[in-house]
C-alpha cells in the first residue's frame, strides 16, 4: 500500500491520529510492533484462562470527556460505569466514596461538605467546556469555537486551586481527616511528590470527572476499544499492521508521518538537528510502577462493605501517609507502605470471566524491587483476608512493563514526568510542540500535551497539524 501517512505506534494517540488522517480523505498505514494493537488499551489473558485483564488503562473517565473521542462515535463500544466511581478506605472510620452525583458525595463528607463543593463541584459544574478548556492545544489556532467568557472566569478561578500543591490545597481548604485523604488518593494519579505545585490541578480535574462524566470502563476490556478503532480505520481503507517494529525513520516511505513514541525512542529513530536533539534527551522520565494483575475466588473483602461497588480504590489512608509515599517515590525511593491505586473491573463489568483485580503503586524509575509483599500487604490492611481469595497473580514491575510498551520508559506510565516545568514544555518549549524539525514528521505521544490520559488529543493535534 503507497500510503499518504504513516502512525507508528497504537497507543490511544497514535489510534486517534491515524482515524482523524483517514476520515480527512488520506491513506493510511498504522504500524505496531506489538502482536496485540492498543498500547496502554490492550487486554489478554494474564493470571487463568477466560481472565480478562487489561495490561493499561482501564477506567477511561477522559475518553468520554475530550473532543478527540466524542467525536469518533464508534459503534460496539459500550461503556459501564460502576455503582461508585471510586472509594477512599481509612483505618478506623468508613471509606470515603465519590458518586456521580455530587451533591451525595459532598453530604458524605460531613463537615468537608462545602469545600468539596467549593473546589472540585465548582470545576464540575463547568462540566464539559472547561474540561475541553483544559485540554485545548498551546498553538494559535482555533481547533474548536473560542470558550465563553463565563468559561474563561471559572477557568481562572480553578487554576488558582489547581496551581497549589495538593498538600497545601487539602490543608487550606479541608478540615476532616476524610476531606484531606480523599483530595491526596485523587492528586496521587499524577505520580508527584504532592507538595510540587499543580499537584492539586491533577487532582480536582480526576475528581470532576466523577462528576461530569463519570469514571466508566469498556465492557469486556479496554482491548475491544483499541480494536474498534482499528476497525473503523479499515473500514476507511487505511491498514493497520502488528508485530511490525520501525526502528528508523528511513524505513518509511511517506509524506506525512506520526510517530506514538517518547523522545527517547525518537532520538534513537532518526538524525535530529544537535539543538532540538539535546533538548530532546533533557526529557524527564517520571516515577515507575510496580503493577500486579489477580484472578479471585470471589470479591474483595472489603473490611467496610460499600467499598465493593467502587470501580477505583485509592489506598494509603491519610493525606499524611500518602504524601510521604510519593515523596519517597520521588525521591527514588521505596516506601514500606505505599500509596496503592486499585481497580476492580467486577463492580462494573461481570463479563471479563471472574473476579479479576490489579492494582499498582509507585516506585522508582527502573526500579527492580519486587513489590508484590507491600501491595497486598496495604490490601489485607483494608480487605482482611484478601490473599485467601488469589487464585492466581501476575506481576509486572518497570523493566517488564517497558517490555510490553517501550513507552513506559522505565515503568513510567505518564509518558514523563508530570511536573510545572514540563506541563509548559513538553516534550520541548514550542507553540507547536507536536511539530518536529523533520518535514512531515510529527510526535503525538503522551509526551507532547496535554501528557497523560487516554484522550487521544495529542493524536488529534498532530492530526490537524498534519492536515494543514
Amino acid at each position: 500500500m503507497r500510503a499518504d501517512a504513516v502512525v507508528v505506534g497504537s497507543g490511544p494517540n497514535g489510534l486517534v491520529a491515524a482515524l482523524a488522517l483517514a476520515r480527512a480523505g488520506r491513506k493510511v498505514l498504522l504500524l505496531e510492533a506489538a502482536e496485540r494493537f492498543g498500547g496502554a488499551l490492550a487486554s489478554a489473558e494474564l493470571t487463568l484462562p477466560g481472565r480478562v485483564h487489561d495490561l493499561g488503562a482501564t477506567v477511561l473517565a477522559m475518553a468520554l470527556a475530550s473532543p478527540a473521542f466524542r467525536e469518533l462515535r464508534l459503534p460496539g463500544v459500550e461503556f459501564a460505569h460502576p455503582p461508585v466511581a471510586a472509594a477512599h478506605p481509612l483505618d478506623d472510620r468508613p471509606a470515603v466514596l465519590v458518586h456521580r452525583d455530587l451533591s451525595r458525595t459532598a453530604e458524605g463528607l460531613g463537615g468537608d461538605a462545602g469545600a468539596w463543593l467549593a473546589t472540585v463541584g465548582a470545576a464540575a459544574r463547568v462540566g464539559l467546556p472547561l474540561m475541553e478548556f483544559l485540554l485545548k492545544p498551546l498553538g494559535p489556532w482555533p481547533l474548536w469555537p473560542p470558550p465563553r467568557p463565563v468559561t474563561l472566569a471559572r477557568a481562572a478561578r480553578f487554576g488558582l486551586a489547581a496551581a497549589l500543591p495538593a498538600t497545601t490545597l487539602a490543608r487550606s481548604a479541608f478540615r476532616t481527616v476524610e476531606g484531606r485523604a480523599v483530595v491526596a488518593g485523587m492528586a496521587a494519579h499524577s505520580m508527584l511528590d504532592l507538595r510540587s505545585p499543580i499537584s492539586a490541578g491533577y487532582g480536582l480535574v480526576l475528581a470532576a470527572l466523577a462528576h461530569v462524566v463519570g469514571w466508566p470502563l469498556v465492557r469486556g476490556g479496554s482491548q475491544r476499544l483499541a480494536d474498534a478503532m482499528v476497525a473503523e480505520l479499515r473500514s476507511l481503507g487505511g491498514e493497520a499492521v502488528s508485530g511490525h517494529r520501525v526502528r528508523r525513520l528511513e524505513e518509511l516511505d511517506a509524506p506525512t508521518v506520526v510517530l506514538d513514541v517518547t523522545p527517547r525512542q525518537f532520538a534513537a529513530m532518526a538524525d535530529l538537528p544537535p539543538a532540538y536533539r539535546r533538548r530532546l534527551l533533557r526529557y524527564r522520565y517520571g516515577p515507575g510502577v510496580f503493577k500486579l494483575d489477580w484472578a479471585l475466588d470471589g470479591p474483595v473483602p472489603w473490611r467496610d462493605p460499600a467499598v465493593a461497588g467502587a470501580g477505583t480504590v485509592h489506598l494509603g489512608g491519610t493525606l499524611e501517609e500518602i504524601a510521604l509515599s510519593e515523596a519517597e517515590a520521588a525521591a527514588g525511593r521505596h516506601s514500606p507502605r505505599p500509596y496503592v491505586l486499585v481497580v476492580q473491573p467486577y463492580a462494573a463489568d461481570p463479563t471479563r470471566g471472574g473476579h479479576t483485580l490489579w492494582a499498582y503503586c509507585h516506585v522508582p524509575n527502573g526500579s527492580r524491587l519486587d513489590m508484590t509483599g507491600v501491595i497486598e500487604a496495604q490490601l489485607e490492611r483494608y480487605a482482611p483476608g484478601f490473599r485467601e481469595r488469589v487464585l492466581a497473580r501476575h506481576a509486572m514491575g518497570p523493566a517488564a512493563l517497558e517490555a510490553v510498551n517501550p513507552n513506559l520508559v522505565g515503568g513510567d506510565i505518564g509518558g514523563g514526568l508530570a511536573s510545572l516545568g514540563q506541563f509548559v514544555r513538553r516534550p520541548v518549549w514550542s507553540p507547536a510542540p507536536w511539530r518536529t524539525p523533520l518535514p512531515g514528521v510529527f510526535l503525538c505521544s503522551a509526551s507532547t500535551p496535554p501528557g497523560a490520559g487516554v484522550h487521544g488529543m495529542g493524536g488529534w493535534q498532530a492530526a490537524r497539524l498534519a492536515l494543514r
